[in-house]
């Protein structure tokens, strides 16, 4: 299972090792993404339940561009502090249990990884 570059990220920021600049930078890119794409789980609570929909996971349409772009200062922040992360696209993610205009959110299909590093 992939982990995407939002959750190591927010990991990061929660072990307490980002710089104060770096802290207030992450901080104002994830307000910037919430305000700019739906939380699914306002309107489903269950899409990352772990009982009804176990290794869900989101992944932007490649349409999402503007948002794509956006998540390079998280690359960034990773790369600052020897997290390894990859690219991933794929163009079967697995079960699809939310879609939106930008994004999925999908569960692996037993035995199966979620896409193809780039």
């Amino acid at each position: 299972m992939h982990v995407g570059v939002f959750a190591l990220a927010n990991g990061l920021a929660r072990a307490g090792v980002l710089s104060d600049d770096e802290y207030a930078h992450w901080r104002r890119s994830n307000d910037w993404f919430e305000a700019a794409y739906p939380e699914p789980t306002a309107t489903d609570p269950s899409a990352y339940d772990r009982s009804v929909n176990p290794g869900a996971v989101a992944w932007f349409k490649l349409s999402a561009v503007h948002l794509i772009e956006r998540t390079e200062l998280y690359a960034e922040l990773l790369d600052a502090h020897q997290v390894a992360w990859e690219r991933v696209e794929t163009s079967d993610p697995g079960r699809i249990v939310h879609e939106d205009d930008v994004q999925v959110i999908a569960v692996p299909r037993p035995g199966e990884t979620n896409g193809s590093s780039r």
